[in-house]
């Protein structure tokens, strides 16, 4: 359960001529780890993962594994000498890995030095893939730039990050699950496949939420709070600006009121948090009506982070004296569907995406986003080249989509100075029927339900 297209890119990569160093990275649980496994599974190879360890111990887990692969006997006891005594045993590209490499670089500068060596033929002679593996975003994306030197960036062949699974492949994922049910677990897990390869499928949702995020030998129990502290230390800081943007706080000057800490702080915790891919600043689409539209918004970018500082973590205290499925029916069922119309927008906007790849939309969108307005809200704008606009409006929450939504969708519009001729409508459960009767007799709309997605 891991992006092929990034599987693919290590097989051209190594289909390449000459020698090749790559970095892969990615968050935790993205199963770098299988992608790896799958790539070197028919392919001469030697893998080291790295343990958090001094320079001296690190060099000698090495040493015995090395040792113990090649049945070779080492005396120098250096990464030059590792390297040197490699082999593939034939003429095909050797591939080396070195998972969790940042493991070693943080206390060996010796080892970037053999590397470089290694991809240049200093030390084996023969076609070496070298992959420099990290399950730490923050130090391949900032700390490793820091401590390389130019000459060893240079000699990256490339940088491949292990994104998350995308709507469709989820869906793929559970095939027996209807796209509404999909889209639940989506907007709980996201595309995480270290998460949803936990997700029991003879179980219904809020037993799965339960046994998973809710009791205390769940997979997932207080993970959230785990993966932020994994790199970034002062959790109590970043517990709170996660729980106050998970509550609407969500503009540096809200963070500022509702935290008491001072402006220069937030800045370098939110600089932090959007560096490990867990908060990000939306951009509202620039439109004519640009003074309409908020600027500078935040959220929580995680949609596991974002789910367990929403429902979970604000009611710390009851989880632990509560049943999980009281807990559940107290403080997530009541919310939960107007917590995942940003996730149905999500899965909506992948859906127009689709279609602008096989050119069946009305014209070729070049950019699409949302717009965030200081009154009034539009879900999906996307645009041509030449300017031209298609609308979309989202509900998941809501019994229908209703002639009023519609409305409020022509006026934030009209203040945000955007027309269109083609209006996407996409609803959860239905329509209302003066909605389809106005579909039907105009045709800038389109109506979009469950089935079609």
């Amino acid at each position: 359960m891991f992006k092929q297209s990034e599987l693919k890119k290590l097989e051209d990569l190594y289909a390449e001529s000459g020698n090749q160093l790559v970095v892969l990275y990615g968050p935790m649980n993205c199963e770098k780890e299988k992608m790896i496994g799958a790539f070197i599974q028919d392919k001469k190879f030697f893998y080291y993962r790295a343990r958090k360890a001094s320079a001296k111990e690190q060099l000698a887990m090495m040493g015995e594994e090395i040792s113990r692969q090649y049945d070779v006997r080492l005396q120098q006891n250096t990464y030059d000498e590792y390297f040197n005594r490699i082999k593939s045993g034939n003429p095909s590209k050797l591939v080396v890995v070195i998972d969790e490499f940042e493991n070693i670089v943080k206390k060996d500068a010796d080892f970037m030095e053999s590397i470089l060596k290694l991809k240049n033929r200093r030390l084996y002679p023969g076609p070496v893939m070298i992959i420099l593996a990290s399950s730490s975003i923050v130090f391949v994306e900032q700390d490793m730039h820091e401590m390389m030197s130019d000459v060893e960036k240079k000699c990256i062949s490339a940088k491949i990050k292990v994104p998350n699974l995308n709507f469709l492949e989820v869906v793929r994922v559970f095939p027996e699950f209807s796209v509404s049910d999909t889209i639940k677990i989506y907007g709980v897990l996201g595309g995480v496949p270290g998460y949803l390869k936990y997700w029991d499928t003879k179980k219904n949702f809020k037993q799965n939420i339960c046994d998973l995020i809710l009791s205390e030998d769940g997979h997932l129990f207080q993970m959230a709070e785990r993966i932020v502290s994994a790199e970034l230390r002062e959790l109590s800081v970043y517990n709170t600006i996660l729980m106050a943007i998970a509550k609407g706080e969500n503009k540096l000057n809200d963070l500022f009121h509702y935290t008491d800490y001072s402006r220069p702080k937030i800045s370098v915790y939110m600089k932090n948090l959007s560096h490990f891919d867990i908060i990000e600043k939306v951009v509202s689409f620039e439109t004519g009506g640009w003074d309409n539209a908020k600027k500078g918004v935040y959220r929580i970018k995680d949609t596991y982070i974002n789910f367990y500082y929403k429902f979970v973590y604000p009611h710390l205290s009851d989880l632990y004296i509560m049943e999980p499925e009281e807990f559940y029916d107290i403080y997530i069922e009541k919310e939960l569907d107007e917590y995942l119309n940003r996730y149905f927008m999500n899965v909506c906007m992948e859906y127009l995406s689709l279609l602008n790849q096989i050119r069946r939309l009305p014209l070729h969108v070049t950019k699409m986003g949302t717009l965030v307005g200081k009154t009034g809200n539009i879900d999906i704008i996307a645009q041509s080249t030449d300017r031209q606009n298609i609308v979309g409006l989202c509900n998941w929450e809501k019994p229908e989509l209703t002639m009023d939504m519609c409305r409020e969708l022509f006026e934030s519009m009209k203040k945000a100075k955007i027309t269109s001729k083609h209006i996407y409508l996409f609803s959860a459960k239905a329509f209302a029927p003066e909605v389809v009767e106005l579909a039907k007799n105009d045709s800038r709309f389109e109506l979009v339900d469950m089935n079609e997605l």
